[in-house]
């Protein structure tokens, strides 16, 4: 069975595109005949790695009813050449918002003989109660070679790392809520750090010299972010997007918001103070409450931080690794 792999063209490798380049090359690496697919030249391609998978153009792919063709979710014209050599078709959902997002008039799931794979269970649960079609997990992962805790955090100044891309408006809002609102009780004492525009390293660096992480990215399918946060020793606070609560649980024994969907059972106790998706009061007080417990220290946090490092390893590029071939073995 020859697997190909649509790459989506962007300008810059996005966490959704590496997954799919990570499955492709895993597969290769492991002697099974994989490549990745690319529509034009103009969109970002993995170069100078080593054993990575194939890219070859779209001009170039020849599908037959043995292959399998895995195309992302938001793509779906993009199954048109698996769909017409009747190779078994596989819309990978990375995210659940863009499921319908791009099926052409008069086009459903119910009538496309297509296939799902989920990244994370709360997406899984999402495809059943929509479109009544199973949905196998396959969770991304985050490389511990990169992601990884300090000996020691800074002291001094509390620092809030947090990624102004994800929902701009929601962490401007957040900020300035947790600003006044603490204003006269250590307010200075806070210092803001954004992360953008840098790589893998340098992402990590950064979260290495923070305490706390705000994540204010939604919809998400399963948010790397807050789970290299976790690796890197953050406490996380602030939203899901849905998708975050395949591994995401509550620290406060009584939070003010409780998810009304069904969570499966995972080996850790709570790792961040979690809210709403866009409830930005609710993220300043979970601020308020993660920034009180990290100036406290004791063994609240030594147990939330915990959390977070066997969270993350749950997520590792190894076991990422592991249920790729599993799947591939299955199929």
């Amino acid at each position: 069975m020859k697997t190909c792999i649509f790459l989506p063209p962007v300008k810059r490798p996005t966490g959704g595109v590496t997954v799919l380049r990570q499955m492709a090359d895993i597969l290769y690496q492991d002697g099974r005949d994989a490549c990745l697919v690319v529509r034009d030249a103009t969109g970002w391609t993995p170069e100078g790695l080593v054993d990575a998978a194939p890219v070859i153009p779209w001009g170039d792919l020849k599908l037959s009813r043995e292959d399998l063709w895995l195309v992302p979710e938001g793509w779906v014209n993009a199954l048109t050449p698996g769909l017409e050599a009747r190779a078994t078709c596989i819309s990978y959902v990375q995210n659940w918002a863009y499921l319908f997002s791009s099926l052409p008039s008069g086009v459903d799931w119910h009538n496309l003989p297509v296939e799902f794979l989920a990244v994370s269970d709360p997406v899984s649960y999402f495809i059943k109660n929509t479109t009544c079609k199973d949905a196998p997990v396959l969770r991304p992962g985050i490389d511990p070679a990169i992601f990884y805790p300090p000996e020691s955090k800074p002291s001094g100044r509390v620092t809030v790392a947090y990624m102004p891309r994800k929902n701009k408006a929601a962490s401007v809002q957040v900020k300035a809520i947790f600003d006044h609102m603490c204003g006269g009780t250590g307010m200075d004492d806070i210092r803001w750090l954004e992360i953008d525009g840098m790589d893998a390293h340098g992402v990590a660096d950064a979260l290495r010299s923070a305490h706390i992480f705000l994540a204010t990215g939604y919809p998400e399918g399963c948010p790397l972010p807050p789970l290299e946060a976790m690796a890197c020793g953050c406490l996380p606070v602030g939203f899901t997007g849905f998708g975050g609560w395949d591994y995401m649980r509550q620290v406060q024994e009584a939070p003010r918001f409780t998810p009304w969907w069904p969570l499966r059972e995972v080996d850790w106790p709570g790792n961040g103070f979690w809210c709403a998706d866009g409830d930005v009061l609710d993220a300043a007080l979970c601020l308020k409450d993660a920034v009180a417990m990290i100036r406290e220290g004791g063994l609240y946090l030594d147990a939330a931080l915990l959390a977070g490092q066997d969270t993350a390893a749950a997520y590792s590029t190894e076991e990422q690794r592991r249920a790729v071939l599993r799947l591939w073995d299955a199929l």
